[in-house]
């Protein structure tokens, strides 16, 4: 089992940054697909990003694409969500997320999630 804690978000005007964290607990967090995924308000939680279990390989939703990063670090159980260039609609509770799966980027497909960030971003 993974317990996830994010941390990182806040208010912020359109185009300045963020980065996001989340910390895992457990000792196989390295045998975990990781994500991030938002969930506005009204709407349906929808994927962000998310990255291969070695950090090799990385997948982003077209509306981020090019704005942000996923990254992560197995030493330190932590995977990281750098968001530049913010936009009102990047406005949403982001949530760290752990997928024993391979592929599959629905929040179905995901196994463990954390309490979730709010991201407020100012036009």
């Amino acid at each position: 089992q993974v317990q996830l804690v994010e941390s990182g978000g806040g208010l912020v005007q359109a185009g300045e940054s963020l980065r996001l964290s989340c910390a895992a607990s457990g000792r196989t967090f390295s045998s975990y697909r990781m994500g991030w995924l938002r969930q506005a308000p009204g709407k349906e939680r929808e994927f962000v990003a998310a990255i291969r279990r070695s950090g090799l390989g990385t997948i982003y939703a077209d509306s981020v694409k090019g704005r942000f990063t996923i990254s992560r670090d197995n030493a330190k159980n932590t995977v990281y969500l750098q968001m530049n260039s913010l936009k009102h609609e990047d406005t949403a509770v982001y949530y760290c997320a752990a997928s024993s799966l391979y592929s599959g980027n629905l929040p179905a497909n995901y196994n463990y999630w954390g309490q979730g960030t709010q991201v407020t971003v100012s036009s």
